[in-house]
């Protein structure tokens, strides 16, 4: 009989969280699980890419309350109150109070969830990702399951993170996967009395995949014949698209012959654009757009630059190593575990200088970019280790 894992996620927007979760379901054997995708929304540009044998369900009326959720709490109850909802905005008042006072929103969802029954059973439960604490309610409380597991794959001394909701909930869990060696170390000095059930599991990356995708997309369409320099991640500011037009500004300055190049979408768009404008580079600092298939631009581009503030675990940063890239990455959590600094790619400091001149010295030194492909090309890829820690737990 297969085994019945679930995993939660907000939605299947382009992201690394959701590929990563894409790659993992990948690897697990379809003859011996049976796997669902919880959704607390039905949106995201990877919809399409959930493999046909996965089962896929959304959280009933989830559009209902998701601003209650999301928005500031006063302002859901002004806004019930203009609706003339005045028993539900009062019993949001107090709910509000109530969740001030003890600083958990725990009986926020309770509330919002009273009416949620989820009759299905399985062999494990993940909260994967998305606001950890709804999903982590939701899994906690509305999901029958043997085990459950949660995920960490952002870095907790940098977002949002309710310390009195994490030790109340997170030692409930059977495990707590966190996706780098750093991330792990950060989490238990904010949470250490859930210590023991911490473990490391690195996202997964299919490089066969990827080689092949590299070759069915177009890529660059414009007709460009200068250097080429690409990052991708959504648009905001923890992925640091802002330090890399600063970086640019500095390299058309210089004289050099660049062009930058950013994949992803997010709200930080019209932000970047009058920046844009200020340094006056619309024509240099190329917003494309989210595209599900970004490798046939990596393995186009010359150089590859994640100028992120924090990471987890940054996958796409393992993907521009699949495809040899020479790479300057920011010193976030996880670029140690996967750049060799000097013999691999460059890693500095969080700060658009230091990536202004590492971009530099690659730009001026063939002999380097072409050193940190050979040895890029000579890494291999293995994902038994990380899928036997599922098989583990289950």
């Amino acid at each position: 009989m297969k085994k019945k894992l679930l995993f939660m996620v907000i939605n299947m927007n382009v992201g690394g969280t959701e590929k990563a979760l894409l790659n993992m379901i990948e690897e697990l054997p379809k003859d011996k699980y049976e796997i669902t995708i919880l959704m607390l929304e039905k949106y995201g540009g990877f919809l399409s890419s959930i493999p046909i044998n996965v089962h896929v369900e959304y959280v009933k009326d989830y559009s209902e309350f998701k601003n209650m959720v999301n928005d500031p709490p006063l302002l859901t109850v002004k806004n019930l109150m203009r609706k003339c909802k005045f028993v539900e905005g009062g019993m949001m008042l107090i709910l509000y109070i109530v969740t001030k006072l003890l600083n958990d929103r725990s009986l926020l969802f309770k509330y919002l969830l009273r009416h949620h029954v989820f009759k299905n059973e399985y062999d494990v439960a993940v909260a994967y990702a998305g606001p950890m604490d709804l999903i982590s309610y939701f899994v906690l409380n509305k999901i029958k399951a043997k085990k459950k597991i949660q995920w960490i794959h952002f870095d907790v001394t940098k977002i949002g993170f309710n310390l009195r909701f994490a030790a109340k909930n997170l030692r409930k869990f059977d495990v707590v996967f966190v996706v780098s060696e750093e991330a792990k170390k950060k989490l238990i000095e904010k949470v250490p009395v859930i210590r023991e059930k911490v473990r490391v599991f690195f996202n997964i990356i299919s490089s066969k995949i990827i080689q092949l995708q590299s070759r069915e997309g177009i890529g660059f369409i414009d007709k460009y014949e200068g250097l080429r320099i690409l990052t991708v991640g959504r648009l905001s500011v923890e992925k640091g698209q802002d330090l890399a037009i600063r970086a640019l500004d500095r390299l058309i300055k210089d004289g050099y012959n660049v062009k930058w190049y950013c994949l992803g979408e997010g709200n930080e768009r019209s932000t970047y654009e009058e920046l844009l404008k200020e340094y006056q580079l619309e024509d240099k600092f190329v917003l494309l757009g989210a595209d599900s298939n970004p490798y046939p631009y990596m393995k186009q581009c010359d150089i590859y630059v994640q100028p992120s503030r924090y990471e987890g675990y940054c996958i796409t940063l393992s993907e521009a190593r699949c495809l040899n890239r020479p790479i300057v990455t920011t010193e976030v959590n996880g670029a140690r575990e996967q750049i060799n600094n000097g013999i691999t790619g460059l890693i500095v400091n969080i700060d658009d200088y230091e990536i202004y001149k590492a971009v530099k010295k690659l730009i001026n030194n063939i002999d380097l970019c072409k050193k940190f492909t050979e040895n890029l090309a000579k890494e291999t890829s293995d994902s038994t280790k990380e899928i036997q820690k599922i098989y583990d737990v289950i």
